[in-house]
């Protein structure tokens, strides 16, 4: 294991390589064509690539990609400096003042607070930094869900939105219910006698928002049920090709009834 450093050293050194990346002359020419939207991809790959390290529990790894991650704010960092805009000590400046406005129950030392009572307090300060801004405060239970979240976490954070003002079920049964209702609508749909896409979708939609429904209410996250879901398919079919290869046979060639019995040799191991 690394020591750890005493002071902040490699901060100055990561922003001047990002600098030296992008001179005209001198730089790498893929850093230098780079704007703010062409690196927006590349920030959410990181980004997953941290979540997918820290569920293997490799802490080299974890350091790894968060060091790619952080280099995707310098990098965003770099472009603002050179439009004269903002530089990275601005956006540090930025977050440290959000925290500390954010969390008066902690700086301004004020008595415990509930969990609700924090939540409130948190939605109250974030409409005033909108007012503040001279922004026209969204008085909508649904203000202020980023339309850039993956479907499935704003599928989450609609809820949760709603659930705060009481459109929500308090029991896990109607949930349970609700699921099953879509799955035959869906049904419905795809058994039709002149099958419509559109609405085969549709329905698609709302199964899937449903079965979001029912992870929140199982306090399930549901973009992280489906990674480690992902990861489990993933390395459960590839031990299905190494079996069959092990039994003389290529996975392309198999047959479905052949693998979908190495499949349940594998998953009875």
């Amino acid at each position: 294991m690394s020591k750890p450093s005493n002071n902040l050293t490699q901060l100055p050194r990561l922003l001047t390589i990002m600098q030296q990346l992008r001179d005209p002359q001198t730089g790498c020419p893929w850093d230098i064509e780079q704007t703010f939207a062409s690196i927006v991809p590349h920030t959410i790959e990181e980004t997953y690539e941290v979540a997918d390290a820290i569920l293997h529990g490799d802490m080299y790894d974890i350091k790894d990609e968060l060091g790619d991650l952080l280099f995707q704010v310098v990098f965003y960092a770099q472009l603002a400096k050179e439009q004269g805009e903002f530089e990275f000590d601005d956006i540090a400046q930025a977050i440290s003042d959000k925290l500390v406005r954010r969390h008066p129950h902690v700086f301004d030392k004020q008595s415990q607070m509930s969990q609700e009572s924090l939540a409130l307090q948190w939605d109250a300060i974030k409409q005033q930094e909108l007012k503040n801004k001279g922004q026209e405060a969204d008085d909508s239970a649904l203000a202020n869900i980023p339309k850039g979240l993956t479907p499935l976490l704003r599928a989450n954070k609609l809820q949760k939105k709603c659930a705060k003002v009481g459109f929500d079920w308090p029991e896990l049964p109607p949930v349970v219910d609700k699921v099953h209702e879509e799955i035959e609508e869906v049904l419905a749909e795809v058994n039709a006698n002149e099958v419509n896409q559109g609405a085969v979708e549709e329905e698609i939609g709302d199964l899937l928002f449903a079965v979001v429904n029912l992870a929140r209410h199982a306090k399930v996250n549901p973009e992280m049920a489906l990674i480690k879901a992902n990861n489990k398919f993933e390395k459960r079919f590839r031990q299905v090709e190494k079996l069959l290869e092990e039994q003389g046979q290529d996975v392309t060639k198999a047959s479905l009834e052949q693998m979908e019995a190495a499949w349940i040799k594998i998953k009875s191991c």
